[in-house]
């Protein structure tokens, strides 16, 4: 644990505890991908799964179990108690597309050839892209509510810690993880549009608009 990994957590916790607040709030999921979060539903129990096998700190075990709860009572929301409010016209992108090379690939590029490592390895993969759905249905609609938009930069800025955690690690322990780094990477390019037109509107107090 160091400063760059805390502060990600954090910033994924304030992610989650956005959204949710977001919903309940307005009693509303508008603008919200109820694939992406179908997807990270799965990144967290693909990966959490060694909760039923090894036991490392009070602190991580709170973690795992927060993620996994939250990603259901999203999905809960999204296509249960406000499932009125979903805009299923616009949260349209195939979630195969995205699944299935991924599968694919955490069978041949991983660690170790078991289930739970690759089941690691493939969530791995899936929260570098789970976030497509939701960018796809910002784009499709040409716009984000400011509270949305929140909950991505929050997210998007969780992982991109989560890097400089990487390389702090590699600095000062000389260990790294090159498939957690990589998908990293990949996962905040994906957002440096977004993270772009956030601070240049969003903070100043426009919407954030992108083009359809």
């Amino acid at each position: 644990m160091n400063v760059f990994r805390l502060s990600g957590d954090v910033s994924h916790l304030l992610a989650i505890l956005i959204l949710l607040m977001k919903i309940w709030k307005t009693r509303s999921c508008a603008g919200i991908s109820g694939k992406s979060q179908i997807l990270f539903a799965l990144v967290y129990t693909t990966r959490y799964l060694d909760l039923f096998t090894s036991f490392i700190s009070p602190y991580n075990t709170a973690m795992k179990v927060f993620f996994i709860a939250s990603s259901y009572a999203t999905i809960y929301l999204i296509y249960l108690k406000f499932k009125a409010t979903y805009d299923r016209n616009h949260d349209t992108f195939r979630m195969e597309f995205l699944v299935l090379p991924v599968l694919v690939l955490a069978f041949v590029v991983n660690h170790d050839f078991t289930p739970l490592e690759i089941l690691w390895t493939f969530s791995i993969y899936l929260e570098s892209v789970a976030i497509l759905p939701q960018l796809f249905m910002v784009s499709k609609t040409g716009q984000a509510e400011t509270i949305t938009s929140h909950y991505l930069f929050a997210l998007g800025m969780y992982r991109a810690l989560y890097i400089v955690n990487w390389v702090y690690r590699y600095y000062f322990e000389g260990f790294y993880d090159l498939i957690a780094i990589i998908a990293g990477v990949v996962q905040t390019v994906l957002y440096c549009d977004f993270f772009y037109l956030y601070v240049t509107k969003v903070l100043k107090g426009k919407q954030l608009t992108l083009p359809a």
